[in-house]
């Protein structure tokens, strides 16, 4: 007889995770012949420079590196961390006390709810968001209060909107620039009244970096803790994932206010026993080694988003190309919902794209688009939109 297994209530609040559902989508479609091309999911397709894996191949050999890791991080890992923050942005971090290992930003964006929210708690995330902002907070028993990312505002909460009530009971704060799913990018002023924000309501900013080495046209976006009164507040979420072509590899960072990066080190040697040490060493190669290829990758970047935003352009959309990361965020065509468009698109054309709605209710009238396949598949992606789509009106 089977077990009457009944899930915890934690686990019924979270919704379905959005890329799983795409996965699932995207293998039906294939199984039936479909030759599916997707634009859909942010993961990079250019393969990990050889120098970073010929350092794991050494440091796999090492016996030493088969032992239990520290849950916190090497230290040679994090004064890495601490070296690439001062050469990139003019900041200076502790290593010992400013900087914790996380396995994959999205691991340590997850977690740091269960350290700072009780059941009940305020938690201020952007709309539309990276998905896991909320979840973490909802397995941590909190309530999400949703801001609103809007274009007329430059994709910027707008903080003087939120009721003085909820910026009362808040605790913490998602913010993400450069921005996932919109691309948009933010500067001194925004962050600035971040901070501010933060000390009179006694808010901890958590902030999102995974896309500042993915810009263009000689932009370069900032690092939250760059700016005074920062580390004081906050801290920012890092890692080699979307820089060195790393996603599998599952390595990053916390870096900023020493009392929360050590409450998060206590939390994850309760969880984890940190990242695989050869996996840190090949970090450290990525970090301190040639940067040359991050300057390649966001040429080739850069010239996919060209043909990308040129081509829907040619078909009736009027877009602004992006500064930074590697997405594309679309309005859709007049009669459709987010979920018809991609649905449309993926009937008529067999191209994936996003709904907004993935992430979030103000998604919802938008798509994204993912850089990341190669130049040659995207042409073809947007010759099959262009051929069974045609042009559409707003």
């Amino acid at each position: 007889m089977s077990l009457q297994l009944e899930e915890a209530q934690r686990i019924k609040n979270l919704p379905p995770y959005l890329f799983a559902r795409i996965e699932k989508l995207i293998a039906a479609k294939r199984k039936a012949g479909v030759d599916v091309i997707s634009l859909g999911i942010g993961d990079p397709d250019m393969p990990t420079p050889g120098h970073i894996i010929e350092e794991l191949q050494k440091q796999a050999e090492v016996p030493a590196n088969h032992q239990y890791p520290s849950s916190v991080g090497m230290l040679s890992y994090r004064q890495a961390v601490a070296r690439w923050y001062q050469n990139r942005f003019g900041v200076e971090l502790n290593p010992d006390s400013e900087i914790v290992s996380v396995i994959g930003s999205k691991e340590g964006i997850a977690h740091i709810a269960w350290c700072y929210l009780n059941p009940g708690d305020t938690v201020l995330v952007p709309d539309p968001g990276y998905p896991v902002y909320a979840g973490g907070a909802i397995l941590a028993g909190a309530e999400p209060y949703y801001m609103p990312l809007e274009a007329e505002k430059g994709f910027l909460p707008d903080l003087g909107a939120i009721p003085a009530d909820v910026a009362r009971r808040a605790k913490m704060m998602f913010i993400n620039y450069p921005n996932n799913p919109t691309g948009a990018v933010a500067g001194e002023e925004f962050y600035q009244e971040v901070i501010a924000f933060a000390r009179e309501n006694n808010i901890l900013i958590c902030h999102d970096a995974a896309y500042s080495e993915m810009s263009y046209d000689g932009y370069k976006p900032p690092s939250f803790l760059q700016f005074q009164g920062a580390i004081d507040v906050g801290i920012e979420f890092h890692s080699v994932s979307k820089s060195y072509n790393m996603t599998g590899w599952r390595i990053g960072w916390a870096a900023g206010h020493p009392a929360v990066v050590e409450a998060l080190g206590r939390l994850k040697s309760n969880i984890d026993s940190g990242q695989f040490q050869a996996v840190q060493y090949a970090a450290i190669k990525g970090l301190t080694g040639p940067q040359d290829d991050v300057s390649k990758m966001q040429k080739i970047y850069q010239e996919r988003r060209d043909i990308l935003v040129d081509a829907l352009n040619g078909m009736g959309w009027s877009l602004t190309k992006p500064k930074a990361t590697f997405y594309v965020w679309a309005p859709v065509p007049a009669g459709h919902t987010s979920e018809s468009f991609a649905e449309l698109v993926l009937e008529k054309a067999g191209v994936v794209i996003t709904p907004g709605t993935g992430y979030g209710e103000n998604g919802a009238g938008f798509f994204r688009i993912a850089l990341t396949v190669q130049k040659e598949r995207m042409i073809e992606a947007l010759e099959r939109m262009k051929q069974n789509i045609g042009t559409v009106k707003f």
